[in-house]
């Protein structure tokens, strides 16, 4: 077995593991979605996660990199194991009690560091930027985006993130407001598998 994945491969994985799901869910947005991508499910097995970690890295072999920055909670573990593989210190943002994206924990950022950001899902890419914006405000360069799983392809024009993240496998899902979905119009049953609106 190698340790380089293709975009076929992390397909079948995900789909193996459950971590990519065709349905009908709500997103911790509140958007419905057709397809459901839960990380944690491959991030939970050290192997796959490392593996999954290298693989990123390798198409990382570009940039140049001081330092991975990822927000919390859903990036950590993505982050950590792409630092481990770029041999690169790691520290992460979390929100205050505002729901401002910050670092905490004595973390920081250096002036004039080279920074990536990971993440494990981009959707909107909102928590990517808010972290990319914490590592400006510190005067360092973002000098990339990068996520397991790039899933704003099914996205309209002015939905999709303001950047093109590296990402392990690129993902069409759409997503819909509850009032425009078709499948609640068709009375699809729907699930609710992010923790922010679990019961």
């Amino acid at each position: 077995m190698t340790d380089t994945l293709t975009e076929t491969d992390v397909t079948v994985l995900f789909e193996e593991l459950d971590v990519l799901r065709r349905g009908h869910f709500r997103l911790s947005s509140g958007k419905h979605s057709d397809t459901y991508v839960q990380c944690a499910l491959a991030l939970q097995q050290p192997a796959v996660a490392l593996r999954l970690g290298r693989t990123l890295a390798q198409r990382l072999t570009g940039y140049d990199v001081d330092l991975v920055v990822s927000p919390a909670l859903g990036g950590l573990l993505a982050g950590f194991v792409v630092a481990a593989a770029l041999e690169t210190p790691f520290v992460f943002t979390e929100r205050d009690a505002q729901r401002r994206m910050t670092l905490r924990r004595g973390q920081r950022v250096e002036a004039g560091a080279k920074v990536l950001v990971v993440e494990d899902v981009i959707t909107t890419g909102g928590s990517a930027t808010e972290a990319a914006a914490v590592c400006q405000a510190s005067d360092a360069t973002v000098v990339g985006i990068a996520a397991l799983v790039d899933r704003s392809a099914g996205l309209g024009e002015h939905e999709r993130p303001p950047f093109a993240p590296t990402a392990l496998l690129h993902v069409t899902a759409h997503a819909w407001g509850e009032d425009t979905c078709p499948q609640c119009l068709a009375g699809v049953p729907l699930d609710t598998p992010g923790s922010r609106h679990a019961n």
